[in-house]
Parts: structure tokens; sequence; C-alpha cells
């Protein structure tokens, strides 16, 4: 069962309302940290990448200057993370492409970005979002769970989800869209023992798993 246009555009007007401002939880300065920082996100917490980049951006927050840390030492910045054997090469890999064929800039173009070693469509989705505010979705665990909950979207696949998201949302909420779901999947309707008493659209749960 799906939920009538009505109801969709009233939970997005009840999040619009709770957080007005979302804000992407990874510490950056530039496009090329948020890029980085997002690569170094995948299956990894937020709070473990801004850990480890506090002192990695001191050094190397443009693509030279990566390229001058080198991957072994990059790997010394990054070792608590999840990955960071193939992240750090990855990283490598994006920053010399991006000096060889952008002049050290981070493309403007999804597709472009893509391109880029170590990026994919999520990656791309929120650099295009965070960066350059365009509505893209990133859907990641978080959204994914969270259209599902909403029945926004019976997608099985994070491209499906980000299909569905975008032929059912209201325009003007597509552009905070991921912030949101991601903040109340981190915080309130978690995968497990969802916080149902604080949830600002309790109202409009069908969940199973819905806590009386």
């Amino acid at each position: 069962m799906t939920r009538a246009k009505a109801e969709i555009s009233e939970i997005m007007r009840i999040f619009a309302g709770e957080n007005p401002n979302p804000q992407c939880e990874l510490n950056f300065h530039n496009p090329y940290t948020l890029l980085v920082a997002v690569m170094l996100s995948a299956q990894s917490t937020d709070k473990g990448v801004n850990k480890a980049t506090a002192e990695l951006f001191k050094i190397a927050d443009t693509p030279q200057k990566m390229l001058n840390l080198g991957e072994e030492n990059l790997k010394k910045y990054i070792k608590t993370i999840g990955l960071f054997n193939n992240k750090a090469k990855n990283i490598i890999l994006m920053s010399r492409q991006l000096i060889a064929d952008f002049d050290g800039k981070v493309p403007t173009d999804r597709d472009v970005l893509t391109t880029l070693a170590g990026v994919g469509r999520k990656t791309a989705n929120v650099v295009m979002n965070v960066w350059y505010h365009q509505p893209t979705l990133a859907v990641d665990t978080h959204v994914m769970r969270i259209a599902h909950r909403l029945d926004f979207s019976k997608g099985k696949t994070p491209l499906e989800v980000e299909k569905d998201l975008l032929k059912v949302l209201p325009e003007e909420y597509v552009i905070n869209t991921n912030h949101w779901f991601v903040l109340f999947g981190r915080y309130i309707c978690k995968a497990q023992k969802p916080l149902c008493g604080k949830c600002p659209i309790d109202t409009y749960c069908r969940c199973n798993d819905k806590q009386k």
C-alpha cells in the first residue's frame, strides 16, 4: 500500500518544520574534502570519519597535497576506518584523475563524478547535493529503510528507491530529503528499537514494529 500524495506532502512538511535547514554531519571545508570524506564514510560512521579527517585535512585538503602525502602515509591517518586500504588506494587514484583531467577541481556533473576512482552514484549524489546544492538523493541504508517504512517506495535497490522518491516527493522538499531521512533514521527511526515516542510523524506510521 503506497501513500496518497496529500499524506506524503504532509509528512514532508513536518520534516521541514522540525528541521528547516538540515546539515551533513561530515566535516569538510571545500568540495575536495567533502568528496574524500564521503568516500571514507562508506560502511563507516560519520563520527569515525570526522575523527580521522580532523588531522588528515590539516595537511592534505587538495588533490596535490594528497598525492604529496602518498598512499602509505594516508593509510596511517585513516587506519581506524573500515576498508581503509582500498579507500586509500581509490583516494590517491581519484586525486590523480582530478589533477590530470579536471585541473584539480571536483566536477560539477554527477555522471562525470562517477568516472572517478571509488566514486559511485551515492557518493556523487552527496557531493552534488551538499556542495553544489542540487536536488539529488543519495540512498544509503538509512534512506532506504525510511523510504520503505513510510511506504514511499518498494524498491529493492538504491537506484529503484531513488527513482521512486523523485517521483513521489514534492519538488520543493527533494533537496533536503536525504539529510532528513538520514538524520531521522540515525537518531529516531532506528533499525533496532526505533524511538517511536520521539517520532514527529508517528500519526502516519504503519510499521509492524511500531512501539506503542
